[in-house]
């Protein structure tokens, strides 16, 4: 069985998506469809922007995004996913992907959740640090004991979790882990604490927007973030995706499930390779590959 797994932000580069918009008449298509959605050419940002312009959250979103579902299009009758998964943004593109939602309607929310992040980010100083070497319990038990907000956002494979929280908690979270042995515990350069806490308005923003967008029944089941488990029920995949943004993205339990329950491959489907080595660490066996088109 195969799965296809779509990425997240930071997998962002400039030049992202040129070359399918050159070659394939359907991107072209679709890329414009977008700037006029989104009222401003991100493909002139995407292909020739600069790192700060891409760096916008309300442009690095829609762009990774942008990349991933028009990828997926043009692979045209080779895309046949048995399940899906996407590592937090990358759930959006994976629920265009399996069908659950249009092209335009992932747009307009992660268009919305990008906007709806920055103010959150805005209004609480907060940061992410990554966490290298250490048994989860541990870091777990850590977050626990801090008075401030830290809590565990991204599992991400064995001995490999991102913190996240207010700054002050995080400098703590730190120093103890290093204690404890990590083999390293650095800050993030990211705007804020994502898939904490401090996320809750736009947690809020986000599910008034959800609530009002249709839900399809999708073609496969996708490995929602929050709880690691396959969803066929729109209704489901709702209240999951609203709980996202303040819950841990539950990648390496994800990618667990998927093998368990079948998955013999795996299809990394936007910029970069990342998804591809955190699947390795979680599995060392399993075929993975980036998606050609």
């Amino acid at each position: 069985m195969k799965a296809y797994v779509f990425p997240g932000q930071g997998a962002q580069f400039i030049g992202m998506g040129k070359d399918l918009y050159d070659k394939s008449p359907v991107a072209k298509e679709m890329f414009e469809r977008a700037n006029a959605i989104l009222g401003f050419r991100i493909t002139d940002l995407m292909f020739a922007g600069t790192d700060e312009d891409l760096k916008q959250t309300k442009v690095t979103q829609p762009a990774i995004f942008l990349h991933s579902t028009i990828l997926a299009a043009v692979i045209g009758n080779s895309f046949k996913p048995d399940m899906v998964a996407g590592h937090s943004l990358g759930e959006f593109s994976a629920l265009v992907a399996n069908k659950t939602l249009s092209f335009e309607d992932g747009l307009v929310l992660v268009s919305k959740r990008a906007m709806s992040m920055q103010k959150a980010c805005e209004k609480t100083p907060s940061t992410m640090a990554a966490i290298l070497g250490l048994d989860d319990k541990i870091v777990e038990e850590v977050c626990a004991s801090i008075k401030e907000i830290v809590v565990p956002a991204n599992y991400n494979s064995p001995g490999q979790i991102v913190i996240s929280g207010a700054n002050e908690g995080i400098d703590k979270a730190i120093e103890m882990l290093k204690e404890k042995g990590a083999k390293r515990a650095l800050k993030l350069a990211v705007g804020g604490a994502f898939h904490s806490p401090v996320m809750e308005p736009a947690r809020m923003e986000l599910e008034e927007a959800i609530k009002n967008t249709t839900f399809n029944k999708p073609v496969c089941p996708v490995y929602q973030n929050v709880n690691a488990k396959p969803s066929i029920e729109p209704e489901v995949i709702k209240s999951n995706l609203v709980l996202q943004l303040t819950s841990p993205v539950r990648w390496t339990q994800s990618v667990l499930n998927m093998i368990s329950d079948g998955a013999t491959s795996f299809v990394e489907v936007g910029p970069g390779n990342v998804l591809q080595g955190l699947i390795k660490k979680v599995n060392k066996d399993i075929v993975t590959e980036g998606a050609t088109f």
